[in-house]
């Protein structure tokens, strides 16, 4: 009976999947009237879109790198700073707890990322697709 009862409740959890917290949720609102400033055709954040952004390869000094590079393809799984050599914590907050609940943090990340792999700051709509991408996996 107990291991019925273990496996509802894990399937039960798995369905109703990660809630963006309140922080996340207002920086997305921001960025939603930002990025209808910059497109009025702008609806609304897209993952596959956030996906392709943080699979998209470039060449930066010479290598092939994506958010994947550092990231992983897995956003549940560690990755590793391809200059540091540091570990990354998981991105995805279904794992990690703390992603994406702290404005500043999530605003530094995005510039630094958006710049190391695309030579510039991301739009309004692009840091929002990726930050779907990232909530939703």
């Amino acid at each position: 009976m107990k291991k019925k009862v273990s496996l509802v409740f894990v399937i039960a959890s798995l369905s109703y999947g990660y809630e963006p917290s309140g922080v996340l949720k207002g920086y997305l609102e921001e960025l939603k009237v930002e990025a209808k400033k910059e497109n009025k055709e702008f609806k609304d954040f897209d993952n596959n879109r956030g996906k392709e952004i943080f699979f998209t390869k470039k060449i930066v000094d010479g290598k092939e790198i994506s958010c994947v590079t550092c990231h992983s393809n897995n956003l549940r799984t560690s990755g590793i700073n391809s200059k540091t050599n540091k570990v990354i914590e998981p991105l995805s907050p279904s794992v990690n707890k703390t992603r994406l609940t702290d404005l500043k943090e999530m605003e530094k990340w995005l510039k630094r990322n958006f710049n190391d792999v695309y030579k510039r700051e991301g739009t309004a709509q692009e840091k929002g697709d990726v930050l779907t991408f990232i909530y939703k996996n």
